[in-house]
C-alpha cells in the first residue's frame, strides 16, 4: 500500500487540540477511514510510563535536559512501534503533539536551544515529519480559563504558570516562522469548537486532494 498521512495537533495547554483531534477522527471515520489515534508523550507501554514521570508534579526537581531526553525517548519508541508501521500500511495517523511541542516547550520556553532540539528530533524520528500540522493559537489567559471551567487538575508543566505558557506560544510561532505555512496551519482557537473544525476540515479536504 502507499504511504499514509501523518497529521499532528499542536498548541499550548488548554488550546483545544485534543477536542479537535477527536472531532477529526469522527469526521474521517464517517468518510470510511480508520485513523490511528495516538498521543505524545505516550501511545506505547514504554511511552506511557515516561509520560507519568514527565507530568507528575512531584518531580519538580527534574532538570530541563532530563525532561528533553525523556520526551525524545518516548518519541523514538512511538515512532518505531506505532507511527511508521501504520504509515507504511497506508493509514492515517492522528497524533496529539509531536516534535513541534518539544521545539516550543524545551527548545524555546526552557531555553535549551532550538538547534539542539531539532538535532534530537531528527535522531528520535529518523527524519519522519508530519504531512500536516494544526497549530491552535490562543492566549494563555483564555486557555487557563478553559482548563479551569473544565475543572482539570494541572500537570507539572501546566503548573508553571501563564508566563511559561506565553513563552511556549512564542516558541510555536517561531516554529511556524521557521517551517512555514506549507506544513503548519495556524488556526484561531478562540472560536467555538464547531467553528474551529470548519477551518480544520477545509485543510483536511485540501490535503486529501494531494
Amino acid at each position: 500500500m502507499g504511504k499514509g498521512k501523518f497529521i499532528t495537533f499542536e498548541g499550548i495547554d488548554g488550546c483545544g487540540k485534543s477536542t479537535q483531534l477527536a472531532i477529526t477522527a469522527r469526521f474521517l471515520e464517517e468518510r470510511g477511514q480508520t485513523p490511528l489515534i495516538i498521543r505524545e508523550p505516550g501511545g506505547t507501554s514504554i511511552g506511557e510510563k515516561i509520560r507519568t514521570i514527565l507530568l507528575d508534579k512531584k518531580n519538580d526537581e527534574m532538570c530541563a535536559i532530563t525532561e528533553l531526553l525523556l520526551y525524545e525517548a518516548a518519541r523514538a519508541q512511538i515512532t518505531q512501534e506505532k507511527i511508521k508501521p501504520s504509515l507504511e500500511q497506508g493509514n492515517i495517523v492522528l497524533c496529539d503533539r509531536f516534535f513541534d511541542s518539544t521545539f516550543a516547550y524545551q527548545g524555546y520556553a526552557r531555553g535549551l536551544g532550538t538547534k539542539v532540539v531539532e538535532s534530537l528530533n531528527l535522531l528520535a524520528t529518523e527524519g519522519l515529519e508530519p504531512d500536516l500540522t494544526f497549530l491552535f493559537d490562543i492566549t494563555p489567559e483564555d486557555a487557563f480559563k478553559r482548563r479551569a471551567a473544565r475543572g482539570e487538575s494541572e500537570d507539572r508543566l501546566e503548573a508553571m504558570g501563564l508566563g511559561f505558557q506565553e513563552e511556549v506560544r512564542k516558541g510555536y510561532l517561531e516554529a511556524l516562522a521557521t517551517v512555514g505555512s506549507k506544513r503548519i496551519k495556524i488556526i484561531d482557537a478562540s472560536k467555538s469548537p464547531e467553528e474551529i473544525f470548519e477551518t480544520v476540515k477545509k485543510y483536511l479536504l485540501d490535503e486529501g486532494q494531494q
